[in-house]
């Protein structure tokens, strides 16, 4: 018998959220610059009962792909 509950059951649903440190690491930019993004409303973010910002994984990866990827130099 497995025992879930329901905020276990909606993240598996809505997907996994990232802190605003991982996704300035997928984005290399600062985590300030993240919480930016979300103030103007280029990322969307849900607020944790202790009123820290998380972004859907499933959005920021799809955000990331139309990010061009840095050359690396020879």
């Amino acid at each position: 018998m497995a025992i879930t509950t329901s905020h276990t059951e909606s993240q598996l649903q809505q997907g996994a959220l990232l802190t605003p440190g991982e996704v300035a690491v997928l984005f290399r930019v600062d985590p300030k610059t993240v919480t930016r993004w979300a103030q103007a409303g280029k990322l969307s973010a849900v607020r944790t009962l202790g009123g820290h910002r998380r972004f859907h994984e499933a959005e920021v990866r799809q955000l990331l792909q139309g990010v061009p990827q840095q050359r690396v130099s020879e």
